[in-house]
């Protein structure tokens, strides 16, 4: 094999990709840049398709994507089917008491986000006063798994016992809180408000 055919094999063409996948976790590119170790103009270049990158400059930005480079390059995915696998679930900690596990993969395109929040007793998924942290239009909808939650939503509160499931504009400011004395378990679907032109 020629050595022009070698490189041509270790170059990929995933710039749409590196794009959406950026813009639907609301990361600039700067922001891509130092998560990745990649230049800003670089990565640039990158969406735009005027380079392709090598692939461990291609690592490097799905590492920057909380991705794989197999997810990156969508090796994993077989006949459009995603499957995150309960290792591989990127797990955030909001306030103290509560932890919470994103579901979904960051797709292209993709406009609902599906997350598994825990409560410690007393804990809150936020603080009185937070601003909406969801773009306009979206709607959330929460089941709670286990224990009990108490929704505080423009300026009205709504308890929710194991079972129960409440669907509600999610660009109002809001929070879940746990009261009770055990855990709380809730599973939430966000879906995105029109795109914004």
């Amino acid at each position: 094999m020629a050595v022009a055919d070698q490189q041509l094999d270790h170059q990929i063409h995933i710039g749409p990709r590196v794009r959406a996948l950026r813009e639907a976790m609301d990361l600039s590119l700067r922001d891509l840049a130092e998560r990745s170790g990649v230049s800003a103009p670089m990565l640039s270049q990158v969406e735009r398709g005027e380079t392709s990158p090598t692939l461990a400059v291609a690592s490097r930005i799905a590492h920057g994507l909380e991705l794989r480079l197999s997810q990156l390059l969508r090796l994993d995915e077989a006949d459009n089917v995603s499957i995150v696998r309960r290792a591989e679930r990127r797990r955030g900690g909001g306030t103290e008491g509560h932890q919470f596990e994103i579901l979904t993969p960051p797709l292209p395109g993709q406009r609902a986000e599906l997350s598994r929040h825990e409560l410690g007793p007393g804990a809150a998924t936020g603080g009185e006063g937070d601003p909406p942290m969801h773009e306009p239009g979206s709607r959330e909808i929460a089941v709670v798994e286990r224990g009990t939650v108490t929704l505080h939503i423009d300026g009205a509160e709504h308890a929710l016992a194991e079972g129960d499931t409440v669907t509600f504009d999610a660009d109002l400011a809001h929070r879940f809180e746990n009261p009770g004395p055990g855990d709380a378990v809730l599973l939430a679907v966000v879906s995105a408000g029109l795109r914004r032109s």
